[in-house]
């Protein structure tokens, strides 16, 4: 990247670029869900351009008894959450049942919490029967996107649409069978990092994503 500019100015530039290869999906009338915090500006000019309702899809990781930073799965916020283990640690560490349903409701507590900063008293917005458009400003390694697409699978949502600004080749090509559709603009051979991709790449703020949030009720249409 040293000498290269940047593919995106701001993510909210990248959002209008990633919309502007969806516009397929108007029709279908999807529901927009960002990966926070930095997937929700990117999210908001998606949604925008889709007339879509916006809303937030939270993962929290399960630690393992003792170690909280390995992680045994995670749960996906959702009105129907999902559980979704990885089943090479849970063989290897043999969680209880008990252990595994008390971190899932310690997590989902976190969740709810998140979810009530930002949305106030706000429910998930239901996706069954509908086509979702998962939207993130950029993928690393892919894990956290991976679980929220096996969840999003799992909702009875009838097409999942994978879109983010920028990945590394090998992790998107991991991906596409999570998703019914994967929209990449730019997956460079030599990735380092999400951020060098961008010219401005600042933390996104609570502040910014409640902001966010209260732009898209302007459009967002009442969700049947």
């Amino acid at each position: 990247m040293l000498g290269r500019k940047a593919e995106f100015k701001d993510r909210r530039e990248a959002g209008r670029r990633l919309a502007a290869e969806l516009g397929h999906l108007k029709e279908e009338r999807p529901v927009v869900l960002a990966l926070p915090r930095g997937g929700v500006p990117v999210a908001l000019e998606v949604a925008r351009a889709l007339s879509a309702p916006l809303d937030l899809l939270m993962v929290r990781k399960l630690g393992a008894p003792g170690h909280s930073e390995l992680g045994i799965g995670a749960v996906v916020d959702g009105k129907d959450p999902q559980l979704v283990l990885n089943d090479e640690a849970m063989e290897i560490i043999r969680p209880s049942s008990d252990y595994v349903g008390a971190e899932m409701e310690r997590q989902l507590t976190e969740i709810e919490r998140r979810r009530a900063a930002y949305f106030a008293k706000h429910s998930p917005t239901p996706v069954a029967g509908r086509v979702v458009v998962l939207v993130d400003d950029g993928i690393a390694t892919g894990g956290t996107v991976r679980v929220a697409l096996k969840a999003l699978r799992r909702s009875s949502a009838t097409r999942v649409v994978l879109a983010i600004p920028v990945a590394p080749r090998d992790a998107l090509d991991s991906l596409h069978d999570d998703a019914d559709e994967v929209i990449c603009l730019a997956a460079p051979a030599e990735f380092h990092a999400v951020g060098l991709h961008y010219e401005n790449f600042d933390q996104t703020s609570d502040e910014e994503v409640i902001r966010c949030l209260q732009e898209a009720r302007e459009w967002q249409p009442e969700v049947e």
